[in-house]
Parts: structure tokens; sequence; C-alpha cells
């Protein structure tokens, strides 16, 4: 992945955070949202866009504009570095496809898991009122 053209197509955007900070929290911008555009990415090839898409469904704002936000330190330069690390993260874990399952279940696992779920099932029948 070239970080630099993606850099490139990300967007800052800066207001003012809550939470600890006194006066300063009040006059400074700190918080930093990234902003990126899946869709018009020319970073991204096309199957990389589905599965970001797929995968970060719930981070997509309705402008189909993926956000990330920072707000936990005191200086937006450091927000910014925040925020950038985690889209990255982000973006590199959704983009890699997920391995199918090789996995067939062997007769014997079947007929032993079997057996325990009969003997649970008898033993839980067995906990009911007892009628003489």
């Amino acid at each position: 992945m070239d970080f630099i053209k993606l850099r490139k197509e990300v967007k800052f955007r800066t207001a003012r955070s809550g939470g600890s900070g006194g006066q300063h929290v009040n006059k400074v911008e700190t918080k930093v949202e990234l902003l990126y555009d899946i869709a018009t990415s020319e970073v991204l090839n096309d199957k990389e866009k589905r599965f970001a898409r797929e995968k970060l469904a719930k981070k997509i704002n309705k402008n189909g504009l993926l956000s990330v936000v920072s707000q936990e330190k005191r200086t937006q330069i450091l927000n910014k570095t925040r925020a950038w690390n985690k889209f990255v993260k982000m973006l590199q874990k959704a983009i890699v496809p997920e391995k199918k399952r090789k996995y067939r279940p062997i007769r014997a696992n079947k007929k032993a898991r079997l057996a325990k779920k009969r003997r649970n099932s008898e033993k839980k029948a067995l906990r009911g009122k007892v009628t003489i």
C-alpha cells in the first residue's frame, strides 16, 4: 500500500474536544477527525474497496466517508498522529480477505460429541421432581 498517495486522499477536520483540560479545552481545537472516501480512492483496487466497505460499515457515515476520531491527547498533532495510525491499522486489517476454514468433522469426534450430549441430557432429565 502506498502511504504517500493514501495520505493525500485523507482529509483532517478539527474541533474542540471535551474531557479533562480545564480552560485549555475551551479555547483549543485538539479533537481530530480523519475522513476518507473509499469509493473515490485511487490507492485501493475494487476488491479492496469492497472488503473495506463491508468490514468498516459501522465507521462509514451517510456521505460514504470513513471516519476515525482521536481526542485523547492534549495537542492536535498527537491526535492527528493517533488518528492516522488507527486508520492505517484499520484499513490494513479490513482489506485482507478472510481465510476459508478447511474443517470436516471426523466420525469419531462426531460420535463422542453426540454421546456427551446424550449423557448431559440424561443428567439434566434426572434433576426433575421425583414422584413416588
